[in-house]
């Protein structure tokens, strides 16, 4: 009988699957249908086609609108297709995510567009792949389009003659036009500035991006926007300062252009700006975060400038990543409960946390860790070493003490008198949607010094995978390059704390250990010891927990979409019973600042009340299985586990510890050569993954991109320590 049943339900569940698929592969579709539809009215808008034919037909059926009015307009056109494509991606990774635990040992071998994903280094870029740089020049290519535009329809009407009644020059009217045009082109820029530091972000994540990933699309267009902005403050300046006019950088209108709002704007991001540069950044970082909390000021004061009708081409970037930052901001006000640290002789930590079953992330994910007694501002992304599958009750991070911050809590954990108790707040973790390392016959991992941290990951994932799921993993090739033999401790982090299963050594697993600066191993007496440190336990702590409970992405689809259709109500209803009255959709009656302020308030109050009762309504879900956890917490373990690396001339008791040991090969005084070890692979395919210094990636980037052999997959990952 049970049989019967199980191959009468195999068709039922294989039928239920292909229609999950065909939904999924309506939504993309649609999904990519907006998305080009978009980006399409971007091309058009610059045209006379957009500005006499579409323009006056939009406003005939928006303007005379008593709920909306002109703001309407902006709305619908530049608003929602973004906030549409973030509530569809929600639903779209909702049942990928369901279809993927299904079908958790497909493997997808295909390469699809692998040349196209083969990496670039392009200098101010860095490592790019085929497909980003074609985006990226598509995008140039929309901005200068758009700039050329402009400036085609509008240069041949300023003549002499138009320019004579306001007693200019033909110089000066052009000029103003062009700082005019250089801020709509920035404004383009603008509307996706926020998008790629969306951390839960569904627009990334449908498009297979993560947040930490695509940190460089934000540097990029933030750099795009300033310099923009920035030639648009100095052709006004210019024009101001020529046509003695300098009194209008102190003008700030009712029912106008605030010409004040855009300079306290501007200068804004530019304190901003400065502190971004990469030296700068890197000798004083706490200057780089504070400064960076700016852009407060510069988006109200944007707003200001520009009133909130215009704004509404920003509005959806900031909207999502208003919701993200607001559910991220609920999710850290609680303590976490920290079980213990490891600490390693070469100034590294792993911090290991408990968590409910219920969390779940991907191999290479990162988390935000923030420590009240060392700063209560200061939040640290790292990447995260535990599998969730291989240790369902536990999440570490590894942090090395390089930065001021990380020393700190590196002094503070690993004293003689240290701490028994830390309060740690945390946030995340955040991560790609789904890794594809399966697909790969030979998985090569090249790192150098903390660069190891994301393949940990990597690896315990694949210790769960070989054994629970019996499907064939890839053999594994680890070059790991470090400074010292005291370094060489941090390979002890591929085993957790509690002890790796005996599957560990099932795994192909070989390791090429590189000490650059020593030619031989550090004498016995010079050894440190490794220590595990336990904390105790504080009622007020709490497991980690999903911020949205198990079906994450259904509540942020619908806290995104609820949360604009409150606003778009509250804005109705405020435009209809108290700015209409007075302003009879005139827009040269009612106040713009006042406006924008009550847009502004408005959003935020839609964006706390769904948010917060998804997040309060998730809590008390989870909060049972989080107090379990509580109550099966029993005493202390005081051992601690010793180095496989320093134990390595005694017999060890652990089959793990052994197995990674025989695994390895030492070498001092040399550095790997890449080149070499990578071309003399000969499995059919090969993923490439490195992570450590730029000089290391560029040489790797160089080596996979070079065509000289089809069977290496540069495989792009990213590391916070």
């Amino acid at each position: 009988m049970a049989q019967t049943s199980s191959s009468s339900s195999s068709p039922s569940l294989k039928a239920s699957s292909s229609v999950t698929n065909d939904f999924q592969a309506v939504i993309m579709a649609l999904i990519l249908i907006v998305t080009i539809g978009y980006f399409l009215l971007l091309i058009v808008t610059p045209t006379n086609m957009y500005r006499q034919i579409w323009t006056p037909k939009i406003k005939a059926h928006t303007t005379n609108s008593t709920y909306f009015g002109a703001q309407g307009r902006s709305l619908l056109m530049n608003t929602f297709p973004l906030i549409f494509i973030a509530v569809l991606g929600c639903v779209y990774l909702h049942l990928w995510k369901k279809s993927n635990d299904k079908n958790i040992n497909r493997v997808e071998k295909k390469q699809k567009l692998a040349i196209w994903k083969r990496p670039i280094i392009m200098k101010g870029l860095g490592i790019v792949s085929r497909i980003e740089l074609g985006f990226f020049v598509m995008f140039i290519a929309l901005l200068i389009w758009t700039f050329a535009s402009y400036l085609r329809i509008i240069f041949p009407t300023i003549t002499p003659k138009s320019v004579a009644k306001s007693g200019e020059k033909v110089w000066e009217a052009k000029l103003e036009d062009s700082g005019l045009r250089l801020g709509l082109v920035g404004n383009i820029c603008l509307t996706f500035l926020f998008v790629p530091v969306t951390r839960g972000s569904s627009v990334l994540q449908v498009f297979g991006l993560t947040s930490e990933a695509s940190v460089k699309y934000h540097i990029w267009l933030g750099h795009i926007v300033m310099t923009l902005f920035s030639a648009h403050g100095i052709c006004y300046i210019i024009y101001w300062a020529a046509t003695h006019q300098l009194s209008e950088m102190l003008k700030w209108g009712k029912t106008d252009i605030s010409n004040l709002a855009g300079e306290l704007s501007l200068l804004s991001g530019l304190v901003l700006w400065i502190a971004t540069f990469p030296r700068i950044r890197r000798k004083m970082f706490e200057l780089f975060f504070y400064t960076h909390h700016f852009y407060i000021l510069f988006v109200v004061f944007f707003v200001f400038h520009v009133g909130i009708s215009y704004a509404c081409i920003m509005l959806p970037g900031f909207f999502l990543f208003m919701v993200d930052r607001f559910l991220r901001f609920l999710q850290s006000r609680s303590n976490v409960r920290l079980v213990s640290a490891r600490v390693l002789p070469c100034e590294t930590l792993e911090l290991n946390f408990s968590k409910t079953k219920g969390l779940s992330y991907t191999p290479t994910s990162i988390m935000f860790v923030n420590v009240p007694s060392i700063s209560k501002l200061q939040w640290h992304p790292f990447t995260i070493t535990s599998s969730s599958n291989l240790e369902p009750e536990k999440i570490s991070v590894a942090i090395k003490g390089e930065g001021s911050w990380s020393k700190k809590l590196y002094q503070m954990i690993s004293s003689p008198n240290s701490v028994d108790r830390l309060n740690v707040s945390v946030e995340g973790p955040y991560g790609p949607p789904s890794t594809h390392f399966l697909r790969h016959d030979l998985l090569v991992m090249v790192s150098g010094g903390s660069g190891i941290t994301p393949f940990i990951s990597i690896i315990r994932e694949l210790i769960h995978t070989s054994e629970s799921q019996k499907c064939k993993t890839p053999e594994i090739l680890l070059i790991s390059v470090f400074k010292n033999s005291e370094d060489l401790t941090m390979l002890d982090l591929l085993l957790p704390i509690s002890g790796a299963p005996s599957e560990t050594c099932k795994l192909g697993l070989q390791i090429e250990a590189f000490v650059t600066r020593e030619k031989q191993p550090t004498s016995t007496e010079e050894k440190k010891d490794l220590r595990t440190i336990w904390f105790k336990p504080n009622p007020s702590d709490k497991p980690i927990t999903p911020i949205l409970g198990q079906n994450n992405w259904l509540w942020l689809g619908a806290i995104i979409s609820c949360s604009f259709i409150i606003f778009l109500i509250s804005l109705g209803v405020l435009n209809r019973y108290y700015i209409y009255p007075i302003d009879k959709n005139t827009n040269d009656i009612f106040s713009y600042p006042i406006k924008a302020v009550l847009n502004m308030l408005i959003i935020c109050i839609s964006v706390v009340i769904t948010s917060s009762a998804a997040f309060v309504w998730n809590k008390s879900q989870s909060g049972t299985e989080a107090k379990q956890i509580q109550n099966i917490e029993g005493a202390t373990p005081m051992a601690s586990p010793n180095s496989w690396f320093y134990n390595a001339d005694r017999e060890m008791e652990s089959l793990p510890q052994q197995s990674l040991f025989q695994s390895t090969n030492l070498h001092f005084g040399e550095r790997p050569d890449l080149k070499r070890m990578l071309f003399e692979r000969k499995e059919s395919s090969v993923g490439v993954l490195v992570c450590g210094p730029k000089k290391m990636r560029h040489e790797v980037a160089n080596i996979c991109s070079s065509g000289l052999a089809s069977n290496l997959h540069f495989e792009s990952i990213s590391f916070s320590w």
